[in-house]
């Protein structure tokens, strides 16, 4: 079992930085890929990004080169880091814990774990 919550939403203009964070418990982190996900109103959860095997990470071409995915197994805690925000990333951010999906040439993450989301708003 893996609980999430999710911390560091808010809103912000375009162009400007917010990072997100995920504490996790439970059997945690250091057994699973952790990872992000957003949900747009009126559209289908996406992948953001993930990190498996300590660093190794894969991103949504949306977010490649402006986002950035880390963790800190001391303290249980992933990162999101966004910069260059954009008012097309306005969505609920939801971080997740499962096996790591290959498929394609593409990663992504099964979450068999989720946190409650936080809202990020992105002002133009």
């Amino acid at each position: 079992q893996v609980q999430l919550v999710e911390s560091g939403g808010g809103l912000v203009q375009a162009g400007g930085s917010l990072r997100l964070s995920c504490a996790a418990s439970g059997r945690t982190a250091s057994v699973y890929a952790m990872g992000w996900f957003r949900q747009a109103p009126g559209k289908e959860r996406e992948f953001v990004a993930v990190l498996w095997s300590g660093a190794s990470t894969y991103y949504a071409d949306s977010v490649k080169g402006r986002f950035t995915i880390s963790r800190d197994n001391d303290k249980n805690m992933v990162y999101l880091q966004m910069n260059s925000l954009k008012p097309e990333d306005t969505a609920v951010y939801y971080c997740a814990a499962g096996p790591l999906i290959y498929d394609s040439g593409s990663y992504s993450l099964r979450g068999d774990w989720w946190g409650q989301g936080t809202q990020v708003t992105v002002s133009s």
